[in-house]
């Protein structure tokens, strides 16, 4: 794996995780109340032994820069590094990264320099464990000039994803983006082929990209060279190359969630609470997902009620009700406070006593969750200030809100409370 260089895309601006994105990039997002999105695909490339790792972004970087600064330091004694590329406008490209191929195109010079014979293209924003010395020993066995790694789709959701067709020798042949119809049932494959056996590959004849590619040193390099207009992997550079080029399909037969958008990213969220086994499992010693370390004292409960809930380091808690949630570090929760299927992820920092108690005397709200307050079905963003007895409930059921100004959103139902935000004594959303 020494000749293997990681590349993970950061994504765009992020608008589909808005608000939590207001102040962050995509991949510096928390997840699992430790946890950033970063740390899966960063971590996924360490227990695979892929140690020179760089991150491609353009938005609201600071926080991604400085998390990946903190968490990720090699020895001296190794050439391993994990670095942010941020976009960047030069002569010779005036322009912010356009796509996904554009923005490896922007830094291939950089990229040249590295004696590296596959260039491994990740996404910062899926939830999954893979060992990539499979993906990679996969590609080298079939002399590919491209990888793709792929998931088996059920034909019940199969319109949701861009399908591709192989053939005998697990060949990409064709590719089609949301079929439906005829057009659907044209992209049915024999999914055994790539090592689902009999009953999984009649249920799931349909392969969808998880937009995670090896490609070969030469190919990427050529390819991006010569088609400039072209700003997009999956889009454009891989479906223009299957015809002339060697484009193989890897499968990937575990747990997988895209979680860009703000319900996917709940869901995933609450998810790892499910007993006995959650889909994804953060406690694997073989294969762990690593972080920043803070050196936070342990969680302390104070006559609380807790079920199928994730609490992280350095919470207080008191005399609440916590049920199929996950609070992370730095949460504070006052007595009588009710929370349920929601998502919290704590504080940048603690308050000490004396800042509490003068922030109540002089009217103002401390960092946490006040007392006798009702949080249901939300999402609490860091440091945010949340009175007592306030309802955040969603009581008339909306969908979609925009209420900047007073401190949350609403997406597909769920209130987003924004970072930093205020929410007033006796508050109900």
């Amino acid at each position: 794996m020494k000749k293997v260089l990681a590349i993970i895309l950061g994504g765009g601006a992020g608008t589909r995780l808005y608000p939590l994105t207001k102040l962050r990039a995509k991949p510096a997002v928390p997840v699992a109340g430790k946890y950033r999105l970063i740390d899966i695909p960063v971590s996924n490339c360490i227990n695979s032994e892929i140690f020179k790792i760089y991150v491609l972004t353009q938005f609201n970087s600071a926080s991604l820069n400085r998390h990946i600064a903190r968490t990720y330091n090699f020895s001296g004694f190794s050439e391993g590094f994990v670095e942010v590329l941020a976009a960047q406008q030069t002569p010779e490209n005036p322009n912010w990264f356009q796509g996904t191929a554009d923005a490896v195109r922007q830094y291939i010079w950089l990229l040249e320099e590295w004696d590296a014979e596959e260039y491994l293209i990740l996404s910062g924003d899926h939830l999954y464990r893979m060992d990539y010395r499979e993906f990679v020993q996969r590609h080298r066995e079939t002399g590919a000039d491209i990888t793709l790694s792929v998931i088996p789709i059920d034909e019940r959701r199969a319109s949701d994803f861009g399908l591709m067709k192989i053939d005998d020798s697990g060949r990409v042949v064709d590719f089609s983006e949301k079929p439906k119809g005829d057009a659907l049932k044209a992209m049915r494959v024999d999914t055994s082929i790539l090592g689902l056996n009999a009953e999984q590959a009649k249920l799931q004849p349909y392969i969808a990209s998880m937009g995670i590619y090896v490609f070969k040193r030469d190919v990427l390099i050529k390819l991006l060279k010569e088609s400039i207009e072209r700003t997009d992997f999956g889009k454009e550079i891989i479906p223009d190359s299957a015809k002339d080029h060697n484009v193989q399909a890897y499968l990937f037969d575990g747990y997988w969630e895209d979680i860009g958008t703000i319900e996917a990213f709940y869901e995933a969220n609450l998810a790892l609470t499910h007993q006995p086994v959650p889909p994804f499992s953060f406690y694997d010693e073989h294969a762990p997902i690593y972080t920043r370390a803070r050196y936070l004292p342990p969680s302390k409960l104070q006559d609380c009620q807790i079920r199928q809930s994730m609490i992280g380091e350095g919470c207080i808690l008191k005399n609440c009700r916590i049920e199929h949630s996950v609070l992370g570090v730095r949460s504070r929760v006052e007595s009588g406070t009710i929370i349920e299927d929601s998502l919290l992820m704590g504080a940048d920092f603690y308050q000490d006593s004396v800042e509490r108690h003068c922030s109540v005397e002089k009217g103002d709200i401390p960092v946490g969750i006040g007392t006798d307050s009702i949080i249901r079905r939300a999402i609490i963003d860091k440091n945010a200030q949340i009175g007592h007895g306030v309802k955040i409930i969603n009581k008339d059921n909306v969908q979609e809100a925009e209420r900047e100004g007073q401190g949350f959103y609403i997406r597909s139902g769920i209130i987003v409370v924004l970072k930093n935000a205020v929410i007033p004594h006796g508050t109900v959303i």
